[in-house]
């Protein structure tokens, strides 16, 4: 009894150090690059090891492995390392940089990255590729700074919309389109071209064409955008959607009228007879 209880705990020692070794060994994620197409670079990321907090960011070291799956060796390349935590949402990002890789060869070494949150996934992009890795380059995207007069215009970029001005927008090398709306102002369009050696798009600032409607700029800031009904010593009325809207005219800071087109006059109301 004795020696098969013995024979026992000897094996599940042999076990659970098989198991403790495996878990060491076995990756936390392995990614290949790219995606889609034959694949050039293998990335193996091991366990995360916590090596340093501040506040909720913490800082973690990664037992990465990269191999070269391809028939040439890669000279330099730099990767992004994205973290996202379990809703796939991203709360970290770090550098990979892999130089003269022979086909085949495997290069392993440590990447340090801070997260706000626990990862739960990676994903791996090209940022930098050499000249022999040259067509599976992202394309180059260039940051340009967009404002409009007045701001708070909703942008969008080639018929996407991607916020309110003022505001950073990516593009990349070609000709593109912004489009231009706020409420009671005419819309706007400004084309432009990104060149293959521009490093920066500058800025662009838009004028948005004359209101639409009449302005009422009330004493707490707002601004009211409608059709002026009437104005009185005690009240002013904007036409708004269709809907009257009474403000009392110590409410109000200035009122700005656009200008409209005259109705012709007809015969009738010119003389007030009617021509024969």
């Amino acid at each position: 009894m004795k020696k098969v209880l013995s024979l026992l705990v000897v094996l599940s020692g042999i076990l659970a150090f098989a198991a403790d070794a495996l878990g060491k060994d076995t990756p936390f994620q392995v990614l290949v690059w790219p995606e889609q197409g034959s694949p050039i670079v293998r990335f193996s990321f091991g366990r995360f090891k916590e090596v340093g907090s501040l506040a909720a960011e913490r800082t973690y070291m990664i037992d990465t492995t990269a191999e070269n799956l391809w028939s040439k060796r890669i000279s330099n390349a730099n990767f992004a390392l994205y973290l996202f935590d379990k809703n796939k949402v991203r709360i970290g990002e770090a550098v990979i940089a892999i130089s003269n890789v022979g086909p085949g060869e495997r290069i392993k070494f440590q990447t340090t990255v801070a997260s706000s949150g626990q990862p739960a996934s990676l994903s791996v992009s090209a940022k930098y590729l050499p000249k022999e890795l040259s067509p599976l380059a992202p394309p180059k995207m260039v940051s340009i700074t967009v404002n409009t007069v007045p701001q708070g215009a909703t942008a969008k970029l080639d018929g996407i919309e991607v916020g309110t001005t003022p505001k950073i927008v990516q593009a990349a090398v070609g000709k593109h389109t912004l489009e231009f709306s706020k409420e009671g102002f005419n819309r706007g369009t400004f084309p432009f071209e990104i060149g293959p050696d521009d490093s920066s798009g500058g800025s662009i600032s838009f004028e948005l064409g004359t209101s639409a409607h009449d302005t009422v700029e009330l004493r707490d800031g707002s601004v009211v955008s409608g059709d002026l009904v009437s104005v009185s010593g005690m009240d002013v009325v904007i036409r708004v959607g269709g809907n009257d809207q009474h403000f009392d005219r110590n409410q109000i800071k200035r009122v700005l009228f656009v200008q409209r087109d005259a109705v012709p006059s007809s015969p009738e109301t010119s003389s007030g007879q009617s021509q024969p």
